[in-house]
């Protein structure tokens, strides 16, 4: 673990091969060097191992850690990581250790992912990773990276599956009191599918827009509020949001549907005309394109007591 390593990515590898007659694994955790690291939220970790435990193991863990973005790890943890993967050693990251793995050169060409408040923070950084922030994880082989933190259980089950087969992996899922296989991606845990906006040229056509969208909205109706051309509008929409106008209004569609499906009892039907997506069907078809699952799936996940 690395400086800053986030709790929850560093105990779920720790417990989901844990250390026990079932499980043919032994886990050893380590740093840069044995002894005290400081944690991040609050906690330190003592190791009792350095960089030996990485050149002994078959699979290495690389927990979250904080402000991956600032700095790369340390040389050492970089040449230890290379040459695990150089001996046939597996290489998973958890939430921002994608960073680290980053940082070997490991992911260049390949997909990859992470937390999705990063992902365009890791794409910026390592240009030649091809950074995927719609999924839990992702499997290049050797070198496997997740998302946020609780995608850790995914990707440690995902793992597991391969090695052991189904019935293992069922069974640690339920002693963990987690799903055996998430559908969906990380794509519906972000707060919002509608970009942040760069500029605010038509901040108040995007408002003016965002109460409106059980109704028509065309490229010539919303030009026309921001009382521009549209081929003016559409080109410094883009400059300004990173999506053509209609497909803002669709991401913004989504996030209503969203919101409908969680605090509302309101059929997939009727949220389809609530939001301007006329049927069901066209829902369901954008909602699987833009988020990676259904509307009843994301019901179910969001919904409390379901």
């Amino acid at each position: 673990m690395l400086e800053g390593a986030k709790p929850l990515d560093v105990g779920i590898p720790a417990q989901v091969f844990t250390t026990r007659a079932s499980m043919p694994y032994e886990v050893r955790v380590c740093g840069a060097t044995p002894g005290l690291v400081t944690g991040g939220d609050g906690l330190a970790y003592y190791v009792e191992h350095g960089l030996d435990a990485v050149a002994w193991a078959d699979v290495v863990f690389v927990p979250g850690y904080r402000h991956p973005d600032r700095d790369d790890p340390p040389r050492a943890v970089v040449d230890a990581l290379i040459a695990a993967h150089d001996r046939g050693a597996r290489l998973a990251a958890i939430s921002t250790g994608a960073f680290a793995l980053a940082a070997t050169g490991l992911l260049d060409g390949r997909r990859a992912t992470t937390h999705w408040h990063y992902t365009r923070a890791l794409a910026a950084r390592h240009p030649l990773v091809q950074v995927d922030e719609n999924v839990l994880f992702v499997d290049e082989g050797s070198v496997l990276t997740s998302a946020g933190a609780a995608s850790g259980i995914d990707l440690c089950l995902h793992i597991l599956r391969g090695d052991l087969g189904v019935a293992a992996s069922n069974h640690a899922a339920r002693r963990l009191v987690a799903a055996p296989y998430r559908s969906g991606g990380q794509a519906q845990y972000v707060p919002r599918s509608v970009p942040e906006p760069l500029g605010e040229r038509f901040a108040d056509t995007r408002e003016w827009a965002l109460h409106r969208l059980g109704e028509p909205l065309t490229l010539d109706t919303l030009a026309g509020q921001a009382g521009v051309s549209a081929r003016t509008f559409s080109r410094r929409f883009v400059e300004e949001t990173g999506y053509t106008p209609m497909q803002w209004v669709m991401r913004a569609r989504i996030d209503l549907a969203r919101e409908l499906l969680e605090r509302s009892e309101r059929s997939v039907e009727q949220i389809a005309a609530d939001v301007g997506l006329g049927t069901g069907a066209n829902l369901r078809l954008h909602f699987q394109r833009i988020l990676g699952t259904t509307p009843s799936e994301y019901r179910r996940t969001f919904t409390k007591g379901e």
